[in-house]
């Protein structure tokens, strides 16, 4: 069972949203709650799965609960997706550098929610290569010389290889056709990534793989 907290200041968000998961057989809310503080409180007591959060509340936002939900050694399976009414928040990019394993806009389909809820339980971050293009591209556009950074050092090169890749938006499998590997090979490489670099997800790769330069966006030739 997926156990999911939900976390938006909305009453009617909230009980739209609880209805559609509790409805599927695999799928629980755990609680509900109005603010970010709240959320972080109830994901410590709780350990939920999944919190969908609202990056925009009240007092404590989903930025700041985000960040301390990804700061907290204890809540490493805890994984977030923000909740924004657009597609590209400012805050949005931030959100997975602090800890968030992916992003879904407010009116998205129904059925596109629960597969969300379902991708990210199970590890994945839950960015399509063609939302990864277009939130890099947005974000890197906006940004300054990638810094140096020695981060990349505990990396063999076929990791590194591997992890601009994915920064680039590719999937596990289009990684194995790109350097003739087999799909369990290109995911291992991927999570021994995370591993050394302490990502919690592909989401934070691709920020790790912009802001090292290891990826260079278009508009730095």
């Amino acid at each position: 069972m997926i156990r999911v907290l939900l976390a938006d200041d909305q009453a009617l968000v909230r009980a739209g949203f609880r209805a559609l998961l509790n409805a599927e057989d695999d799928i629980t809310v755990i609680g509900e709650v109005a603010d970010g503080a709240e959320a972080v409180a109830v994901a410590r007591a709780e350990k939920p799965d999944v919190v969908l959060m609202d990056i925009r509340m009240p007092g404590t936002d989903g930025l700041a609960a985000t960040r301390m939900i990804g700061a907290d050694e204890s809540l490493a399976d805890v994984h977030v997706v923000i909740l924004t009414t657009f597609d590209l928040d400012e805050y949005v990019f931030e959100a997975l550098r602090v800890g968030a394993s992916g992003f879904l806009v407010k009116d998205t389909e129904p059925v596109e929610l629960l597969q969300a809820v379902r991708v990210v339980a199970r590890g994945d971050a839950l960015l399509s290569p063609g939302v990864t293009r277009r939130l890099v591209a947005e974000f890197a556009s906006r940004s300054r010389q990638p810094h140096a950074s020695k981060e990349l050092d505990v990396l063999t090169e076929r990791e590194k290889e591997i992890v601009a890749l994915v920064g680039e938006g590719l999937s596990n499998d289009e990684i194995a056709e790109r350097l003739v590997l087999s799909p369990a090979t290109a995911k291992t490489h991927v999570s021994r990534a995370m591993i050394k670099l302490g990502a919690r997800d592909r989401a934070q790769l691709v920020v790790v793989a912009y802001q090292t330069g290891l990826v260079r966006p278009g508009w730095l030739g």
